[in-house]
């Protein structure tokens, strides 16, 4: 048994895909919340 063999479960992979999930989610309310405003009053 190899050392990555005990991180082959689907609970990491579920973790992992959480975690990807919930950053995707911030960097795209982070760009609408502040990086869209900013580039609309930047123009005015």
């Amino acid at each position: 048994m190899t050392a990555l063999a005990d991180f082959d479960h689907p609970s990491w992979k579920t973790a992992l895909g959480t975690l990807a999930g919930y950053g995707l989610i911030l960097l795209v309310m982070t760009a609408v919340l502040f990086l869209v405003p900013y580039a609309i009053f930047l123009n005015v």
